[in-house]
Formats: structure tokens, C-alpha cells, sequence
């Protein structure tokens, strides 16, 4: 089928809750992906950042094979002899106590609010249903009734409610703000150190600082949002890492399988994840064993491939690529890693016109609230590659 005829039967039996671009990939390989009329692109999203071992990456392929003849699930009823080592490789890695796998990057958010609660009231003493959750304006934690009913987008809420109570929203990057709103019943903070649906929005240096003494202070836990800027994608394992903070729990997902699979995972301390007795939290699928052959591979990669330094160098050098592109319709070039954002002038005609210009060009990348460019290349490409990429991005930039 060509893929005109592919997008008639999607708009037609499919749900419209997306608007991608009119492009229907069939094969994928590194950082490369090809239509099904065989034309070639450069994929500059990795998937929201599942992607960073690249397309198809070929251990994870072979380590996926392997577990899928042996055994792919058994659920929490009975062990299995991929999930010990799954979660004693991630915590080594990490240097956190324990882990609770999930599959999805939003029930690893409802199982953090979960165990943020549970601690609250078993731990730290807070009157029964009194707990409070402080999240950010901008805010991106996922799609569930509870997550969106936080969120400052009115989209994301509208037609949706009633919503979960219990949450306080401040205003991301006002340490004023946020000292104004703690209070004995103060339970958590939860926060993304990089807001990536947000328009890849970077706090001032010093603010995860502040934000964790006042965690301190008060006796909140700091929950830390990575499912899109961790493992690797920010330029450092975890981009709390920048700020040299000590979060009580964090949040992974996307990049945790390569793209293979959903999984994802809470990690915190002893004391976090103890709340929890069998029968409080589960899921069918989470912690199955091909979801932690599949993480426990996409890790060794990550680690073996020296990924997130590579970010970081490659980062640097095509953020300051960027910068040499002629400002007429941007008004802002921030990230860390390769995690970038080119933020257009309201006159540039919003973002995604310059997306689809791009996509005319080769090169794959996604619109995000309206005026942002986001750029986020599976973290294996290559320094040409990239030089190929921006090509193509300083000819849209200027001559569109």
C-alpha cells in the first residue's frame, strides 16, 4: 500500500487524538528511518526519547530474539530469572536502594504519587487524605485522569474532569513561588529537571538545589521526573546530575528499552519503596522477563556506548552550530545534551510549518507548544551526521 492510501484507513478507523506528520514509516535502522515508498530520513525526535540507542539497535534485536523463544511473561505471581538482575544492574547504576518496574512512563508517575502518598501518611505522620503533591506550571508527567488534572494545559484537562485532588501547582523556576506553598502537609515535590513537552525549558542554575533544601527542610520526599531527560538524553546519565541533587525517588521510562517495549521503573530509597506490602501496587505486565532482558540490555548500551557523554559532546557542538544560524525568526536556542529547543518569534508562523519543511528536507522533527522546535537525535549519531542535520535545519531557518 502507498502511504497515502495507509493514512485514508488510519484517519478513517483510527482515533484522531494525534496529528503527526503525514509520513508513514515502515523500517528503521540507527538514526535513519525509511517511508514505504523508500524514502530515507534522519529521525531528530528518537520517539520522545525512547529512542536513544537508535533504531533497531542490533544487541538489543539479537537480546530480544533470545528471550522471546526462552519466556516473555509470568507475571508477579511467580518470579522470574530476568527481574533480580534487572533491578540489582539499575540500582548499581544508579546508586538508589530499590526498584519498582512498570510498563508505561505514566503508571511509573501514579506509582511514584502512590508511594509519595503512602510515605506521607506511614512516615512522615500527615493526617489522613491531607497529603499535598507540589508539581510545576508547564508540567508533562503523562496522559491518566490523575496526571492531566495537574497539568497547566487546559488541552490536556479539558472534558476530562473531576479531577484527583491533593496537588498544588507553582510556577517552574520561582524558588519564591514554591517557599510560599510548603506546609506540614507538604508530601513531595515532583518535578521534570529539564521540562521537555514544555518546550525543552531549563530552570535557573541552582534551582534543583534549592528546590531539594527545602525537600529538606520541610521533611518532603523530591521526586524527580527523568522519563524523557534521563539515561543519557541530557547529556549525563540523569540531568538532576547537573546540580549535584540527591532525589528520593526518580522516574525512568522511554530510553529504559531502546524503544522495544514499554517499561519503565521507579527508583528511590529504602525507605520510599518499603511503604509498599503485597497487594498495595501491581501490574500484570511489569517486571515481566522480557521487559528487564530488553532494559537490562538497553543499559549495557548505554554504558558500554559511552551515550550520555557523547551527548553531551555532541550537544555542545551542534547547539553552538545553531547559534551561528541567522536570528530573524528565533528567539531562543536552549538544552542540554541533545536535548535542544529552538524557540521561533510568534511572526515565524509557529513551529510546525518549519517541521514539515524539515520532514520535505529529510529530516524528522516534532512541533511542541506551538512555537518550539525540538530537536532530539537517537544519541548514536555520528558527528556528520549531525553536520548533514544541520544543514537542513539552517536552510529551513533562513530561507523559509
Amino acid at each position: 500500500m502507498t502511504g497515502k492510501e495507509l493514512i485514508q484507513i488510519e484517519d478513517r478507523y483510527g482515533a484522531h487524538n494525534y496529528h503527526p506528520l503525514d509520513i508513514v514509516i515502515d523500517r528503521g535502522e540507527g538514526v535513519w528511518v525509511y517511508d514505504v515508498e523508500g524514502k530515507k530520513y534522519m529521525d531528530f525526535l528518537s520517539a520522545y526519547s525512547a529512542l536513544n540507542q537508535g533504531h533497531c539497535h542490533p544487541r538489543l534485536v539479537a537480546r530480544m530474539k533470545e528471550q522471546c523463544e526462552k519466556l516473555t511473561l509470568t507475571s508477579r505471581a511467580f518470579r522470574n530469572d530476568q527481574l533480580p538482575l534487572f533491578c540489582r544492574e539499575l540500582c548499581e547504576l544508579s546508586g538508589f536502594d530499590r526498584v519498582l518496574p512498570m510498563n508505561s512512563g505514566a503508571e511509573a508517575v501514579e506509582t511514584a504519587v502512590k508511594a509519595a502518598r503512602k510515605w506521607a501518611y506511614h512516615i512522615k505522620g500527615v493526617k489522613k487524605n491531607k497529603a499535598e503533591i507540589i508539581v510545576f506550571t508547564n508540567n508533562f508527567h503523562g496522559r491518566t485522569t490523575t496526571i492531566v488534572g495537574f497539568s497547566s494545559e487546559e488541552q490536556y484537562k479539558e472534558g476530562f474532569g473531576p479531577f484527583t485532588p491533593g496537588f498544588v501547582i507553582v510556577p517552574y523556576g520561582d524558588i519564591k513561588a514554591l517557599k510560599r506553598v510548603f506546609n506540614k502537609n507538604t508530601a513531595a515535590v515532583m518535578i521534570e529537571p529539564i521540562q521537555g513537552e514544555g518546550g525543552i525549558l531549563i530552570p535557573p542554575e541552582g534551582y534543583l538545589k534549592a528546590v531539594e533544601t527545602l525537600c529538606r527542610g520541610y521533611n518532603a520526599l523530591l521526586v524527580v521526573d527523568e522519563i524523557q531527560s534521563g539515561l543519557g538524553r541530557s547529556g549525563k546519565l540523569f540531568a538532576y546530575e547537573y546540580e549535584n541533587v540527591n532525589p528520593d525517588m526518580v522516574i525512568i521510562g522511554k530510553a529504559l528499552s531502546g524503544g522495544f517495549y514499554p517499561v519503565s521503573a521507579v527508583l528511590a530509597r529504602d525507605e520510599v519503596l518499603n511503604v509498599f506490602k503485597p497487594g498495595d501496587h501491581g501490574s500484570t505486565f511489569g517486571g515481566n522477563p522480557l521487559a528487564c532482558a530488553i532494559a537490562r540490555e538497553s543499559l549495557k548500551i548505554l554504558v558500554d556506548e559511552e551515550l550520555p557523554l557523547k551527548s553531551f559532546e555532541l550537544g555542545k557542538y551542534f547547539k553552538d552550530k545553531l547559534d551561528t544560524i541567522d536570528k530573524k525568526y528565533i528567539k531562543e536556542i536552549r538544552g542540554k545534551g541533545l536535548f535542544i529547543g529552538v524557540e521561533l518569534e510568534p511572526e515565524a508562523g509557529g513551529a510546525r510549518r518549519f517541521c514539515e519543511a524539515l520532514a520535505n528536507e529529510g529530516l524528522l522533527c516534532k512541533e511542541t507548544h506551538e512555537n518550539v522546535i525540538r530537536f532530539a537525535p537517537p544519541l548514536v549519531i555520528k558527528k556528520e551526521e549531525l553536520d548533514w542535520a544541520f544543514e537542513r535545519v539552517k536552510k529551513v531557518l533562513e530561507t523559509l
